[in-house]
């Protein structure tokens, strides 16, 4: 690989995330030479993946990377065998998935594996010292002093690719945090904002996917509509920007026009403003720290609606209160809130629970579990189980008193 390469690993390379990076690196190193200046090309060099086995050995005919992962051996079977003729070595299972992001030519790793699951490999790329593109908001809600302190060691670059931390990012280059007065996170509201009187217990998981704006995945989708989304983003922003979570607040933007913004002690904001395209927050970390040319539509002010903004209702979207709640509590509290929603949102899309169950659950499982220190990985894995294990007896619990199915 020449110097002006540079190698990326791309963890979740089937969702909504790893699917377009490969896109808009496709676009990028198909720009003409004169309109790309020095910017370097991308080569992929390692893919992870949980189950897709066609879309991956689709990627690996397409890209050529010389290592690639997939969730189990029977799995890893069937991708070797639809990959066959290429030089691409086949690992699987979560070994496989940290070696793909150690991968000793990725200098780049995209962290886009949804959940806890992202948690053990992105912690290995930032232990290895790489720059590191996140979007598994996850490893730091369940251990962002480890990754921080991590990163630290091995001199690692966490750069967020969440649009809302991106913007963040953005609007920080340069400016002392000694200036910050607060964080401001934007939250669309989900498909339910402007349905006050919507009776939110008998939506359907097909109402919920709906989101208004951002395509994403199902379990992100979900987390939109409850605003459990900014929750774990508020975990995420005190670790990423060493803000104490009294000084991070949220606003409904249904527009998506400004993805977040940050307010100066002086009483100024500063704001960043873009398309809702994910591919430009990953061409940002991509091309850190410089900015370069795009092959994507620009924002066109004159086609932006008008905005507006409002407090959210913790009322009816009582889940975004168990951000600040978790942080509050400290240790693998924050483990307990991501283990419990992963297993009620899982549940809702199953239609075994209803849309209101999912903070019941949640609720639940924080108050009754005993925050530990979360020093190690192994103790913040212990704690996901215990929390799983728990939100599953609740969410069991509530079937059998009849909770009923949503849309069933």
């Amino acid at each position: 690989m020449s110097a002006e390469d540079r190698g990326v690993a791309i963890l979740g390379s089937t969702g909504s995330i790893g699917t377009s990076a490969l896109d808009l690196i496709e676009r990028l190193n198909a720009m003409p030479a004169e309109v790309r200046g020095d910017m370097p090309r991308f080569r992929v060099v390692s893919l992870a993946a949980n189950r897709n086995t066609d879309l991956l050995a689709g990627q690996v005919r397409r890209f050529r990377p010389s290592l690639v992962s997939i969730g189990n051996r029977d799995r890893a079977s069937r991708l070797a065998a639809a990959i066959d003729g290429t030089t691409t070595r086949v690992v699987h299972g979560a070994e496989g998935h940290v070696e793909v992001a150690t991968h000793p030519e990725a200098g780049f790793v995209l962290a886009g594996i949804v959940g806890a699951a992202g948690l053990e490999p992105t912690f290995a790329a930032v232990a290895a010292g790489r720059t590191v593109g996140l979007a598994n908001k996850e490893s730091l809600v369940l251990a962002g002093a480890l990754m921080i302190g991590a990163a630290r060691e091995s001199g690692a670059t966490l750069l967020p690719v969440d649009s809302e931390h991106n913007a963040l990012h953005q609007c920080l280059r340069g400016e002392s945090s000694r200036e910050v007065r607060r964080l401001v996170l934007t939250a669309s509201g989900g498909p339910f904002l402007a349905r006050r009187d919507l009776d939110l217990s008998a939506v359907t998981p097909e109402e919920a996917l709906a989101h208004p704006t951002w395509v994403m995945g199902p379990k992100i989708s979900i987390d939109s509509a409850t605003l459990m989304n900014k929750a774990l983003e508020i975990i995420e922003a005190r670790w990423l920007f060493d803000l104490p979570a009294g000084r991070i607040s949220v606003v409904v933007h249904p527009q998506s026009s400004i993805h977040s913004m940050v307010e100066f002690v002086d009483g100024s904001f500063v704001c960043q403003l873009g398309a809702t395209d994910m591919r430009h927050p990953i061409q940002y970390a991509l091309t850190w720290p410089r900015r370069c040319e795009t092959p994507l539509e620009p924002v066109s002010l004159t086609d932006l609606r008008p905005m507006h903004f409002e407090e959210p209702d913790l009322d009816r979207f009582p889940c975004l209160d168990f951000g600040w709640r978790a942080l509050e509590a400290g240790g693998t509290m924050p483990v307990a809130l991501n283990a419990a929603n992963e297993v009620a949102v899982q549940a809702f899309l199953d239609r075994r629970l209803r849309f209101t169950d999912i903070p019941a659950v949640i609720g639940s499982v924080m108050a009754r579990h005993e925050a530990a220190a979360a020093s190690s990985l192994d103790i913040i894995i212990d704690s996901d189980g215990c929390a799983r294990r728990a939100a599953a007896e609740e969410a069991a619990r509530r079937m059998t008193a009849g909770a009923g199915r949503p849309g069933g």
